[in-house]
């Protein structure tokens, strides 16, 4: 009755060498790298490839190395006779993978997204440096554990829940020494905290600069409503048209991200079938944590492209 929820991930799933092997064997992955080196100006394709300057760990690189990726696996898979509306009946993207979730549904065109993502990433980038934060993943423990352990540790300071991504899973943001505190706190909640290498305290009132400016971006980029259902992060209803598209990505970059809440929700609607599309298999993970009866296809590589369009596996 259903065709697959694609789903693509985030800063984190990014590594050294990522796209290459489909960009040489998809002449429609290939032109995405080129189109986006020409877009940035600089040549982004080498950096994933082969990162020679030790970048891909910068948040404004991180992003538009993701999305670009993510797009050209995405476009390999059309490339190959995958229909997209069976290759995307609904979607979601995860943070930064919410505009790739756009672009595969029609919603926005690539260079504006690429665009978008890439100053999103240096406004983000901007706001980290400004007010030194972090991130701190909280294992164990619901989502009230976790709030009480932010309230505890904040001593005034921002701390926040920001990414719901699984059971036992919540990363909080704030500054540093709150996240400081609420490691050493995490054990007496009933948890445990781990620090997270990343550069600020994304999906946090912290980041409030961040989407004031992009929020004047997105006021100028074009988009429209997806052609199929795509779940917003900030609270797991589906995109609507332009403006309140525009509104939920501001909204995303200081509001915490439901993507437990998402995946449950296709799953109640009746989805069965998933496929993670981009680099990483961060979110196929999750998924197994989520509901482990529903197994995802992951396509990071040119051999997941063969296997996603074997019609006799099924996600």
């Amino acid at each position: 009755m259903f065709g697959k929820v694609a789903i693509f991930p985030g800063q984190g799933s990014q590594s050294v060498g990522m796209g290459r092997d489909v960009a040489e064997a998809s002449p429609a992955a290939a032109d995405v790298f080129r189109r986006a080196d020409e877009v940035l100006g600089f040549s982004l394709s080498k950096t994933c490839f082969e990162d020679p300057n030790s970048e891909l760990m910068r948040t404004d690189i991180q992003q538009p190395a993701i999305f670009v990726t993510s797009v050209a696996i995405w476009e390999a898979l059309v490339e190959r006779g995958a229909r997209p509306e069976m290759l995307m009946a609904a979607g979601a993207g995860l943070s930064l993978g919410e505009y790739t979730a756009l672009y595969a549904a029609g919603s926005i065109g690539f260079e504006d997204a690429l665009r978008l993502v890439r100053r999103r990433g240096e406004l983000m980038q901007a706001a980290a440096t400004a007010s030194p934060s972090g991130m701190v993943s909280i294992i164990g423990g619901d989502e009230d554990a976790v709030n009480a352990l932010c309230a505890n540790a904040a001593e005034g300071e921002v701390l926040v829940s920001a990414n719901f991504n699984c059971p036992g899973q919540i990363v909080i943001s704030g500054t540093t020494g709150a996240c400081d505190r609420a490691v050493k706190l995490a054990s007496k909640h009933g948890v445990r905290g781990v620090r997270l290498a990343v550069a600020g305290a994304f999906h946090s009132p912290l980041m409030a600069p961040a989407a004031e400016a992009l929020g004047t971006v997105l006021a100028d980029t074009n988009m429209e409503a997806p052609r199929c259902t795509v779940l917003a992060n900030v609270d797991a209803t589906a995109h609507g048209e332009g403006d309140s598209i525009r509104a939920a990505l501001k909204r995303q970059v200081t509001e915490a991200v439901r993507w437990q809440q998402s995946i449950e929700r296709f799953i109640a609607e009746g989805y069965d079938s998933f496929i993670e599309i981009g680099p990483g298999r961060v979110l196929t993970g999750l998924m197994r944590k989520i509901n482990r009866k529903i197994n995802t296809i992951n396509v990071s590589t040119v051999e997941g492209l063969d296997i996603s369009l074997d019609p006799s596996v099924t996600a």
